[in-house]
């Protein structure tokens, strides 16, 4: 392969003392000039935008603050106790119960009301605690899974959950058992479900599995531990398939 002769006249220096080679530079030099400034001026309109949101972002950090530090008086009856609380009224009542009653049974698991692990009993029905607002159940009647058994005695659901092995990891479990308890109780009640097939009559709704697994779908177990806790749920029912 051939090198190139560095003494060839293709290698030597331009002189740019020349007349059109002057000129030659000198347009360069404007062409550089000017996309560095097109540069710095599309750099500024781009970053301008987030600048202002960076300035309002504080701002809102400061209000929410300030908002935080004027609580609002909250009285809760969890499991039979009544507890005195200020909380921030955007405080959702999962939080108020995990981070501030220490009642940690109680799960976090989407914080989107979807998985169900968070389910609790409001007055007797089911409540996605994570959606629901604390300040908002003042008065109400709250049961978590650590309010279902009586002293040493499980509650009936509990202990048909462990007889069936109704878990795997147990993360679901306490939003599973709260749910499924709720579940009897609406059934009883003759409560309907998009799997109750005579809507005709409220009398004590008879729970198929496919009514159990309708009635249960709220409740998302990621181990799939579905069959078992069906049986369980049909276990306490007094039902036998």
């Amino acid at each position: 392969m051939s090198q190139a002769n560095p003494q060839s006249p293709e290698h030597e220096p331009r002189d740019i003392t020349d007349p059109q080679d002057a000129a030659l530079s000198r347009a360069g030099e404007a062409r550089r000039r000017f996309l560095i400034e097109s540069g710095v001026l599309t750099g500024g309109l781009v970053a301008s935008p987030y600048l202002g949101a960076a300035t309002s972002t504080a701002e809102v950090a400061q209000v929410s603050k300030a908002r935080a530090s004027a609580g609002v008086p909250v009285r809760l009856d969890v499991n039979g106790r009544s507890y005195d609380l200020v909380l921030d009224p955007r405080v959702s009542l999962l939080d108020a119960l995990r981070e501030y009653l220490a009642l940690n049974g109680t799960k976090k698991g989407c914080d989107r009301g979807q998985c169900g692990a968070c389910t609790v009993l409001v007055n007797g029905r089911r409540v996605n605690s994570c959606l629901s607002l604390a300040v908002s159940h003042a008065g109400d009647r709250i049961v978590t899974v650590e309010g279902l058994a009586r002293g040493e005695a499980l509650h009936p659901m509990q202990q048909a959950f462990l007889d069936h092995d109704a878990f795997q990891c147990g993360y679901c479990t306490p939003g599973q058992i709260c749910s499924a308890v709720a579940l009897l109780d609406e059934a009883r009640a003759g409560a309907a479900s998009a799997a109750t097939r005579d809507l005709r009559a409220l009398r004590p709704a008879a729970l198929s599995d496919e009514e159990i697994r309708e009635r249960m779908s709220g409740n998302i177990c990621r181990c799939g531990a579905y069959v078992n806790i069906v049986a369980a749920v049909r276990d306490a029912s007094g039902q036998s398939t």
